[in-house]
């Protein structure tokens, strides 16, 4: 009962394109790649933001000008 065979599987197969036909399955495997794939251009885009570029805003003989 916890398990399915290769009939059931073709049994839901064939009531999926019978109602949604072929056309737009195609679309929305297509449509689910590019979501796959924008995701993971966004994950890179993160992972190049989180490296900060070294911060030269002081040069090393500047001094603090604190004093009151």
């Amino acid at each position: 009962m916890g398990t399915f065979s290769i009939w059931h599987w073709l049994v839901v197969l064939a009531i999926v394109v019978l109602v949604f036909g072929t056309k737009k399955l195609r679309n929305l495997g297509s449509d689910l790649g590019n979501a796959v794939k924008g995701f993971k251009e966004g994950m890179k885009g993160v992972d190049d933001e989180a490296t900060p570029p070294p911060s030269s805003s002081f040069p090393a003989n500047h001094k603090s000008q604190d004093r009151h």
